[in-house]
């Protein structure tokens, strides 16, 4: 059963992949697409379509996909409450404070103008100092509950510090906050997501070093001490790959909701386990699958609009689990 579930999802994610390249303002067909690959297509502006702006965006959302799935089902796990998530330790909340910073506070700081590569930077300091902060909270805080709360609280105070500089800010630096907020996939470099690949190479890789420890913290701390698990070390890892994901694909993408939070109760719901090695995997597939399918619908192919990423996946995705929850009647934890 698990594998046949996890062949389709293998499927499904190859061709909403193929899909996400081929559908946009115009068609292009898949064997164009090999052609350009291959480097067997003389079409300069199908070469720069694909090359420079779909295939990018496509590699860009299987990434985030994935990567905001491990970090979901991690906090979950972490914290054993199915309402946490990647942002729950404040990383978004100081990726956006950093970048809301360069922004809104840019005439206090003598900025005149701000770059793409400017709000990237801001987010990724933003996003490493909470997540430092976080990890020296943990150094005294032994109580995972106790820590899930300081992260909340410095999220909601990154929160406050972003209201009072909209309150100060002019139209146009609200807009272009707002902008950023709202999620994006496209205009990255080949250099920006080569670095988003490494740390999600990485963190997969410390994942796996921790499975065991993971399928034992489900059971309660003290269960997992009984069996020789170290929490302590655990916990920082986690915290770690958490902080890593989440702060870089947020750097590079902004804040997107929904896929971390709900992909980890669909992967639940879709294959009944508790076992990690199965609910990882499952989890990587599902989140790459549906970031990959909103990215489709929020190209609105063959038209010369497109829709803020962040809408349409809650758009998608909030229906889609209550759906699943109605029909389960109870979400398996």
């Amino acid at each position: 059963m698990k594998n046949k579930v996890l062949l389709l999802l293998i499927i499904a994610v190859i061709a909403l992949f193929i899909a996400d390249i081929c559908l946009g303002t115009v068609l292009i067909k898949p064997h164009k697409i090999w052609g350009v690959l291959i480097g067997a297509n003389n079409s300069a502006s199908e070469n720069y379509i694909i090359t420079q702006l779909r295939l990018p965006r496509a590699v860009m959302a299987l990434l985030t996909g994935a990567g905001l799935a491990i970090a979901g089902l991690l906090m979950q796990t972490l914290f054993r409450n199915p309402l946490a998530g990647p942002f729950v330790l404040g990383i978004s909340s100081g990726a956006g404070l950093g970048v809301a910073i360069v922004v809104m506070g840019s005439a206090i700081l003598g900025i005149s103008a701000v770059s793409g590569l400017g709000l990237v930077t801001a987010s990724v300091i933003g996003s490493i100092l909470v997540m430092m902060l976080i990890i020296l909270m943990s150094l005294r805080i032994k109580d995972t509950m106790g820590l899930l709360i300081v992260g909340l609280m410095v999220g909601s105070l990154s929160s406050a510090v972003v209201g009072i500089l909209s309150y100060f800010s002019s139209s146009e630096q609200l807009k272009r906050y707002v902008f950023w907020s709202l999620g994006s996939l496209g205009n990255l470099e080949w250099s920006d997501i080569l670095i988003l690949t490494i740390i999600l190479l990485i963190s997969s890789l410390l994942v796996i070093v921790i499975l065991k420890p993971l399928n034992a913290m489900l059971l309660g701390e003290t269960y997992a001490r009984s069996l020789g698990i170290n929490i302590k070390s655990t916990r920082w890892i986690i915290i770690i790959i958490t902080s890593l994901l989440a702060g870089s694909i947020t750097a590079f993408a902004g804040p997107i909701a929904f896929i971390g939070l709900a992909v980890p109760h669909l992967a639940r719901l879709l294959l009944p386990t508790v076992n990690h090695k199965i609910l990882i995997p499952t989890a990587v597939l599902l989140g790459a699958s549906l970031l990959l399918a909103c990215d489709i619908i929020s190209q609105l192919p063959f038209s010369n609009y497109s829709l803020p990423i962040n809408a349409v996946t809650s758009l998608l995705g909030a229906p889609l689990v209550i759906w699943l929850i109605l029909r389960k009647r109870n979400l398996h934890f």
